[in-house]
């Protein structure tokens, strides 16, 4: 019989503590719920302390919530950390319209749940497909967006800076063991630690029945994306440049530096002379998951803002 791993979502906190050294007198407070959003569906979400939450985190595509868990127990103030639908613990946003998915039906169901569980939200980070559906955000909800966080994204994002990723993600559907799961995610992931690693995966993926795994953002549920003589397409994200020149609020852009990173000079410098008044912030160590490979540097970025 395939032996099967126990999870606890909630168990592993401190080992985000002990590996970056952050002080863990008592496990953190934090609690999923779920949000009933257009259409009948439900998007799940993280809910860290048990005040109003000041930030709302938005992670990357193939991601979920706990991306952020070492940022959350570094930075120590009431957040609240969504999963986008189709990953983590939320509903698939159902069948793909191809010229607006998943950006502006993923605007729209973190719209509806900023207003159930962050009505005061002073802060929205998003990294890669979390910060395009900032954008689509703060474009569609301005009055949710007081102050933007980009974590390496623009809207020049394509397929030829995100082709490492996307060979990722494109990977087997399925593995027969969590051993071979992780070695895979390992040798996509040189620079982070095993014990991450095993973590993030058991975050982000299921064993099923037959006791292999699959990961959560490719379970049954949710529907393939449209693709073109085989490979996936793209949403357009032309259009949310027009997103900075109408943006006056604060704004700060957290960069990657390493070959990993998605961003371009060329797109910085789009984002500058369209939003002049950015802090941008170059973190030289990471690459396009800035959380995941300088959460410390990352979260005093956005401790530093969100008192600014």
């Amino acid at each position: 019989m395939t032996k099967r791993l126990q999870y606890d979502e909630f168990g592993m906190f401190h080992e985000n503590a002990s590996e970056y050294g952050i002080s863990y007198a008592n496990p953190p407070v934090v609690r999923r719920e779920n949000t009933k959003v257009a259409l009948g569906r439900w998007l799940s979400a993280l809910v860290w302390g048990t005040e109003s939450p000041q930030i709302v985190f938005l992670h990357g595509g193939a991601q979920n919530a706990h991306t952020w868990d070492t940022v959350a127990l570094a930075m120590g103030v009431p957040l609240v950390c969504i999963d986008l639908p189709g990953h983590g613990h939320s509903d698939s946003a159902g069948a793909y319209d191809a010229s607006a998915m998943p950006l502006a039906q993923n605007a729209a169901d973190i719209a509806a749940v900023i207003r159930a569980l962050a009505p005061q939200v002073r802060m929205v980070v998003g990294m890669s497909l979390g910060g395009l559906t900032t954008l689509a955000l703060a474009r569609d909800n301005f009055e949710l967006v007081k102050k933007m966080v980009l974590v390496d994204v623009t809207p020049g994002v394509n397929q030829e800076k995100t082709k490492a990723i996307t060979d990722f993600v494109n990977g087997p559907a399925t593995f027969p063991s969590f051993e071979e799961l992780l070695e895979r995610t390992m040798q996509f992931n040189p620079t982070r630690t095993m014990s991450s690693m095993r973590r993030g995966i058991l975050h982000n993926a299921l064993q099923i029945a037959d006791g292999s795994w699959v990961w959560r953002y490719r379970r049954d549920d949710a529907p393939p994306l449209p693709q073109i003589e085989g490979e996936l397409k793209r949403p357009d994200t032309s259009t949310l440049w027009d997103v900075f020149d109408a943006y006056k609020n604060p704004l700060m852009f957290v960069r990657g530096m390493r070959p990993q990173s998605v961003v371009s000079d060329e797109d910085e410098v789009e984002l500058l002379r369209r939003a002049p008044h950015t802090r941008v912030e170059h973190v030289q160590e990471a690459g396009h998951s800035v959380q995941g490979d300088t959460p410390l540097e990352l979260s005093a970025l956005l401790s530093s803002f969100l008192a600014s």
